[in-house]
C-alpha cells in the first residue's frame, strides 16, 4: 500500500500549538479585528440581547429525563449562567410553577471550588437512584473530572468514585462497582484519544489494582464496558470500537467467558431483555434471507447466542422512508421513522406470535415529534416532544395503551405571521432528487437567505424550532434553508455510504445543487445567499468557498474541520477516518486533496466573505483547522473574520452570555455581508520565506 510522508511545507503549523505564544498573540489580534468590525453598533447590541432572552427564557421547555419517581432537569438562566441541576415529582411537573429540588447548583460550586465548571451530564444508578456519577469539564471539552454524589444527602460522596480529567467513559455496575475506562498513562489511549483499556472498579480499592476487563487496539476507537441491570436479566456487555462504524462485541459472564455476538460488525444492536434487535448498515444474508441495509430485526437474546437465527423483521426501509431511531418501554417498542424527512412514530408488542403494531397515540400533525425518555425498568411511559421551524416544542407524557396529556406549551418566541415552511427537491449532479425546507415569507423571494446542511455520519436534519434562528434572522425578513444532503441519515445507510469516502464529493453536489434551486426558484441570489455548518458542517461550507464561490455570497463556519492532510493527526480525527479516508494512505489522499478547503484555497478569484468560529478549549476539532484556514485566506487576500473563545469545547460557548455573542456575531456578520453595507476588513499580511516559519 502506498504512503504518503507528513506534510512538512505547511506554513501555518505553528498555528496548531494550542497555547503558544505566537499563536496565542495571532488569535487575539483576529479577535480584535472581528469585534471591532461587527460588534460595536448598536444592531449587534440589540440582536446579543434578544438572543440571550431567548436562551434564558423563564418558560422554555428544559426536556427533562424521568429516573424512577423524579424527573430531572439541567437548567440555566441569567441568575444562573453554569447552571442548576434540578429535579422534581411528576405530579409536581404538572403545576405551572413546580418546586424545585436543586441538586448541585454549579455557580456556587465553581465559586467554591475556584473551577471553571461546565456541565457534563450524569450517569444515575439503576435501580435504586440514590447514586449518580458527576462529569464537569473545565470550560466546555470533552475532557472532564468524573465525581460520585449522593442523591439524597446533595453532596459529593467524600472518597467515592473520583476521576481526574480524562476522556472517561464510566458507568455503574452496583453501589459498590463501576466500569472505567480512561486514561491511566502511558499507551492507555488509542490513536483516536480515547480510552484503550476498561476496568472494574471496586469502591474503595486503588483504580491502578482494579481488574482489567477490557483491551482495545492502539489503532481502535475506543474500548467499552457496560452492565445491564434490568431485574431478572442482568448481564455484562464488552467490547472495541475497531472504528466510527465497526465494533467487536461480546457477553461477559459471571465466569470470565465472553461470549461473541455474532451480529454484522458494522450493525447497531441493543438487548431488551428477552429480546435482541440488529440494525443494519449493509445487506446481511442470515438463516437463508439477505436483509437489506437500512432494517431492523429481532430475535430472542438467549436463542440467539445458542445459534439460532430466525430473525423477524421489524422495519424494511424503502425510497422514501428509513428508520430514526427506537425506544423501549418496558413491554413495548417504539419505533420512529421518517418518510421523506417528516417523522412518524408507532408502538410495536409482542404478543405471542409476532409483533403488532399501531400508531403512537397523541402525536400531532407537527413538522417532527420524538421521543425524548422512556423509564423501560418500571413502566410503559414516555416522553414526547413535538416541534416545527414555525411551531414552538410542546412536550407530553404518555403510556402505551393510556392517556396522553400535555405537560408543558413552549411559549412563541419570534412572531410566525406571515411565514410559512416548504418542501421542495433539488436535482444533483447524478440526477439524485435532494429535499429540503424552506422557512420564511412566501410572498417576499429574493431577500437575504441562509442555508445550513450538515451532510455525515449518517446524521439527519430534520424540523426544529430554534428561536435563535426566528427571532435573530426570520424576524428580520430573511429566509431559512435546511438541505437534507448525502452523507446523512434522512434516507437511511444509502444516504449515508453515497457520500462515504471517495463519494464525499456526492454531498457537496447536493449541496451546490439546492443552491442553485433556490436562485431557479426565485427565492434569492447568489448575492443574498449566506450558508452556515458546524464541525462536519463546517468542511460543507468551507468545500462551497473553495469549489463554488459564485454560488455564495457569505460563508460561515463553526468548529470546522479543514485540513484534510492533518485532521487525523489531531485530537479526536483520527477516529474519523471510517467516513472520510486515511490521509496516510497515497489513493485516500489523492481524492481527500482534491476538496480539502486548506489545500484549495487560491489567490485570483472572487470569494465571499468568510466568518469563521472556533474554540481554544474544543479537544474534538482542533481549532488549528479554524487558524490555520483563516491565516492562508489572508495570504491570498481573501476577506475573513475570525472569532475563538477562550473556552466552550466543540460548541465554542460555555454558558448563554458565549452563545449570544457567538449567534449575534455569526448572523450580525451574515445579516451586513447579504443585505447591509459591509464592514472592512484586513485582507492580507506579508507571507514570509517557505523555509521560514509565519508569524504577524
Amino acid at each position: 500500500m502506498a504512503t504518503v510522508s507528513v506534510e512538512s511545507d505547511d506554513p501555518y503549523l505553528w498555528l496548531e500549538d494550542l497555547d503558544g505564544a505566537d499563536a496565542a498573540r495571532w488569535v487575539r489580534e483576529r479577535n480584535a479585528e472581528t469585534a471591532a468590525a461587527f460588534t460595536g453598533g448598536e444592531a449587534f447590541a440589540v440582536l446579543r440581547s434578544e438572543i440571550r432572552r431567548v436562551l434564558d427564557a423563564d418558560d422554555r421547555i428544559a426536556l427533562p429525563r424521568r429516573r424512577g419517581e423524579h424527573l430531572y432537569e439541567f437548567w440555566t438562566d441569567a441568575a444562573h449562567p453554569r447552571g442548576l441541576w434540578r429535579r422534581t415529582t411528576i405530579e409536581e411537573y404538572r403545576r405551572p410553577e413546580p418546586e424545585w429540588d436543586v441538586l448541585l447548583d454549579l455557580d456556587a460550586l465553581a465559586a467554591a471550588e475556584g473551577e471553571n465548571w461546565v456541565w457534563g451530564g450524569a450517569t444515575v444508578l439503576r435501580p435504586g437512584h440514590g447514586r449518580c456519577l458527576v462529569s464537569l469539564s473545565r470550560g466546555g471539552g470533552d475532557a472532564a473530572v468524573v465525581r460520585e454524589f449522593d442523591l439524597g444527602r446533595r453532596v459529593f460522596v467524600e472518597d467515592g468514585f473520583t476521576l481526574p480529567e480524562a476522556k472517561s467513559d464510566v458507568g455503574w455496575i452496583d453501589a459498590d462497582h463501576v466500569y472505567v475506562a480512561t486514561d491511566f498513562g502511558p499507551g492507555s489511549l488509542t490513536s483516536s484519544g480515547y480510552p484503550r483499556v476498561v476496568r472494574r472498579w471496586r469502591r474503595g480499592t486503588p483504580l491502578s489494582e482494579a481488574e482489567v476487563v477490557q483491551e482495545g487496539h492502539a489503532d481502535d476507537v475506543a474500548a467499552w464496558a457496560t452492565h445491564d441491570p434490568t431485574p431478572g436479566f442482568e448481564r455484562d456487555f464488552v467490547g472495541r470500537r475497531l472504528d466510527f462504524y465497526r465494533s467487536e462485541r461480546h457477553l461477559l459472564t459471571g465466569t470470565g467467558e465472553r461470549i461473541l455476538i455474532a451480529v454484522p460488525e458494522d450493525a447497531e444492536w441493543d438487548v431488551h431483555r428477552e429480546w435482541l434487535l440488529v440494525r443494519l448498515r449493509s445487506p446481511w444474508p442470515v438463516g437463508g434471507v439477505t436483509h437489506p441495509a437500512g432494517a431492523l430485526l429481532v430475535t430472542r437474546f438467549d436463542a440467539f447466542l445458542a445459534g439460532e437465527r430466525e430473525m423477524t423483521v421489524l422495519f424494511r426501509p424503502d425510497d422514501r422512508t428509513s428508520l430514526s431511531g427506537h425506544f423501549w418501554t418496558r413491554d413495548h417498542l417504539i419505533l420512529a421513522t421518517l418518510v421523506d424527512v417528516r417523522s412518524r412514530l408507532e408502538v410495536l408488542t409482542p404478543d405471542g406470535e409476532g409483533w403488532r403494531r399501531e400508531p403512537l397515540p397523541g402525536v400531532p400533525e407537527f413538522d417532527h415529534s420524538r421521543v425524548v425518555d422512556t423509564d423501560p425498568d418500571d413502566d410503559d411511559s414516555y416522553l414526547l416532544v413535538s416541534e416545527g421551524f414555525l411551531q414552538p416544542a410542546t412536550l407530553r407524557l404518555g403510556q402505551v395503551g393510556g392517556a396522553v396529556e400535555t405537560l408543558r406549551r413552549a411559549p412563541a418566541s419570534f412572531d410566525a405571521d406571515g411565514l410559512a415552511v416548504r418542501q421542495f427537491f433539488a436535482t444533483s449532479a447524478d440526477g439524485t432528487r435532494v429535499p429540503y425546507f424552506v422557512v420564511g415569507d412566501p410572498d417576499a423571494p429574493g431577500g437575504p437567505t441562509l442555508l445550513t446542511g450538515y451532510g455525515g455520519y449518517e446524521i439527519s436534519l430534520t424540523p426544529y424550532h430554534s428561536g435563535i434562528i426566528g427571532r435573530g434572522w426570520l424576524a428580520r425578513g430573511g429566509t431559512y434553508v435546511v438541505a437534507n444532503i448525502r452523507g446523512g441519515g434522512e434516507y437511511g445507510p444509502r444516504w449515508h455510504r453515497a457520500a462515504l469516502r471517495e463519494n464525499r464529493p456526492r454531498a457537496y453536489e447536493d449541496f451546490a445543487a439546492v443552491a442553485a434551486d433556490l436562485v431557479t426558484r426565485g427565492i434569492t441570489s447568489p448575492e443574498r445567499l449566506g450558508i452556515f455548518g458546524g464541525s462536519n458542517g463546517g468542511l460543507l461550507t468551507g468545500v462551497m468557498l473553495t469549489r463554488h464561490p459564485a454560488l455564495f455570497g457569505a460563508v460561515v463556519a463553526h468548529v470546522p474541520v479543514l485540513d484534510m492532510r492533518r485532521y487525523h493527526r489531531l485530537l479526536a480525527g483520527a477516529s474519523w477516518m471510517a467516513e472520510y479516508g486515511d490521509p496516510d494512505v497515497a489513493a485516500d489522499w489523492e481524492f481527500l486533496r482534491r476538496y480539502s478547503p486548506y489545500h484549495n484555497v487560491r489567490g485570483g478569484s472572487a470569494y465571499p466573505p468568510v466568518l469563521l468560529v472556533t474554540s481554544t478549549r474544543d479537544d474534538r476539532v482542533h481549532p488549528g483547522h479554524a487558524r490555520k484556514m483563516a491565516a492562508r485566506l489572508r495570504e491570498h487576500g481573501h476577506e475573513v473574520a475570525y472569532h475563538e473563545n477562550v473556552e466552550g469545547g466543540h460548541g465554542a460557548a460555555a454558558n448563554n452570555e458565549q452563545r449570544a455573542f457567538v449567534w449575534a456575531l455569526t448572523l450580525e456578520f451574515l445579516w451586513r455581508t447579504l443585505g447591509q453595507a459591509r464592514p472592512s476588513l484586513p485582507r492580507q499580511f506579508p507571507l514570509a520565506g517557505a523555509d521560514e516559519r509565519v508569524a504577524p
